[in-house]
């Protein structure tokens, strides 16, 4: 009988719950959300941030600025994984000066994406402050980064593969571990 080589770790309820969560905490740690931006990394990260600055901008009657961000040039592994690099619109309509950019990511993993987003959003300004908003924490950092805002820490192996489910790209909101040996995010 062969095992199940995937399990669910954060059901669509727990994600809706641990966003609404993130969102008070960054009210909370901001003293409200008046100099506040948000970054989306594409793609599950930009879906996140849409729903993020939904729930902002509801709880305190606000129109939060929103940003989407490619970081396919910014990578570090870009010659030796991409081939024919893919690059995407990146969407930054407004002034960072003095902002706090609430940086969101689906999963955090090695750090890599999130210096390679630092580097990206420093190219469009200064601003005051970066946070990092996370939806799952899986550990094994390779760079000295850690999120401000975390929906789940999940512990894994690197055998493993995290797989954020989301309902606008995949019909669903889920967060899997693929115990299957592929490894990855």
């Amino acid at each position: 009988m062969a095992k199940n080589m995937t399990v669910r770790v954060i059901s669509d309820k727990s994600i809706s719950l641990a966003l609404n969560r993130i969102a008070y905490e960054i009210i909370e740690k901001n003293k409200g959300i008046e100099n506040v931006v948000i970054i989306g990394i594409r793609t599950g990260g930009a879906v996140l941030a849409e729903r993020l600055k939904k729930l902002l901008d509801g709880i305190c009657d606000a129109d939060v600025p929103l940003g989407i961000i490619d970081i396919t040039l910014y990578r570090d592994d870009i010659q030796d994984k991409l081939d024919q690099p893919v690059i995407q619109k990146t969407e930054i309509l407004f002034d960072l000066s003095d902002k706090v950019v609430i940086l969101v990511d689906d999963v955090l993993y090695t750090g890599r994406t999130v210096r390679a987003a630092l580097d990206a959003i420093i190219d469009f300004g200064r601003p005051r402050a970066i946070q990092l908003a996370i939806l799952a924490d899986r550990g094994h950092r390779e760079l000295p980064i850690r999120a401000d805002y975390i929906g789940k820490e999940i512990p894994t192996s690197r055998s493993e593969r995290v797989e954020v489910h989301l309902k606008e790209i995949d019909g669903k909101d889920e967060v899997i571990i693929d115990r299957s040996g592929r490894g990855g995010v």
